[in-house]
């Protein structure tokens, strides 16, 4: 935009109170005023994620309204469905929904069956980024952007979503009082409030390595994964369990079986791999699976993993250190023909073994 030149003025009441006030503070007007020289030069520069960040009461959303006054300020949805699926609009299909949701890092088929008041505030962020990422054609602006998350949530949450709207050459403005944001946002440009001041940040903002610590696990330390895997909540006891933590902190699990097989011997497959919605879309699962991976393959095993989550599946493919050993087929019916209640016949299933770098 070119410098913006603006004034915001409010016009003084008369009260008792008021009154008072002014004359205690010898604040004698009538009008209050604010002037604005907003200078955010990106007419000509390719960007797709942008920044307004200051502190509370510098007026980052005045002058996102009159900066850009052409883009959508999104303010939040009204949710009233069964599910957070019936109140994306209805040209879209349940397949265009559960893509979208598991691109913004929200690949938890139970959650996607609640109603938006029960998610956690990490998963309204999410789910709110996917359903206007869905249906706004234009440019928009989130106003209040992780104001309302645990912080760990909220740069796990912005890297997550700064990858998909990149993917799909949208163009959004983050509205924030964070600046712990800055370096998982990845903005193409900042306009810090503060010191009203432009800074072109294409290709200098880096997100921060992620370090997880690995564990052995307990059975009992399964109640905190299970209601988030994709398929089922169950779990063999016998299998080798492992979570992963960051900054001490349980973030994902993964187990292993034994997988006898008569004509492979020394072959273990990964059992259950579950990460917390709040961590999902910034690669803790698939760098959990190939730390487990390569420390049973550096034993002399062979790990693979058979699975049905599109977001797995879509992850591993383009990954060297899984190769997949079956394409994505349909699981065939029972053998009474009957359809299973978890309709497995439906999903879509592949198998990848790792063969590391």
């Amino acid at each position: 935009m070119p410098n913006t030149k603006f004034i915001v003025n409010h016009k003084v009441a008369e009260s008792f109170r008021i009154n008072k006030v002014k004359g205690m503070f010898d604040c004698q007007f009538n009008e209050v005023k604010k002037e604005y020289d907003v200078n955010i030069p990106i007419e000509d520069m390719n960007w797709n994620v942008g920044l307004i960040v200051g502190a509370s009461g510098t007026g980052k959303t005045t002058i996102a309204k009159n900066a850009f006054k052409g883009y959508k300020l999104f303010k939040g949805y009204e949710w009233n469905g069964a599910s957070i699926l019936d109140d994306f609009a209805e040209e879209f299909t349940p397949k265009q929904i559960t893509e979208v949701l598991s691109k913004v890092g929200f690949s938890s088929p139970p959650d996607w069956l609640k109603p938006f008041n029960i998610l956690s505030n990490g998963q309204k962020m999410r789910v709110e980024l996917a359903r206007l990422i869905l249906e706004e054609k234009e440019p928009f602006l989130y106003d209040e952007f992780t104001s309302f998350v645990d912080r760990q949530v909220a740069c796990v949450g912005s890297s997550a979503i700064q990858k998909f709207v990149r993917k799909n050459n949208k163009q959004f403005i983050a509205i924030s009082c964070h600046y712990d944001i800055k370096e998982w946002l990845e903005p193409d440009w900042i306009y810090d409030v503060n010191e009203m001041k432009f800074l072109d940040t294409r290709g200098s903002l880096r997100r921060p390595e992620i370090k997880i610590d690995i564990r052995e696990g307990k059975q009992e330390e399964w109640q905190l994964f299970k209601h988030y895997h994709y398929l089922n909540a169950s779990h063999n006891r016998s299998a080798k369990k492992y979570v992963a933590e960051w900054n001490g902190r349980p973030v994902a699990w993964c187990s292993l079986l034994h997988f006898p097989h008569p004509k492979v011997k020394n072959m273990k497959r990964i059992h259950r791999i579950v990460v917390l919605p709040d961590f999902q879309g910034i690669g803790v699962g698939y760098k959990l699976n190939c730390e487990i991976a390569k420390m049973y393959k550096d034993d002399g095993f062979r790990i693979t993993l058979v699975t049905s989550s599109p977001s797995l599946i879509n992850g591993m493919v383009a990954k060297k250190e899984w190769i997949m050993t079956q394409k994505p087929i349909r699981q065939p019916p029972s053998k009474t023909g009957v359809l299973r209640k978890s309709l497995s016949s439906a999903r879509l299933t592949a198998s990848f073994e790792y063969v590391g770098k």
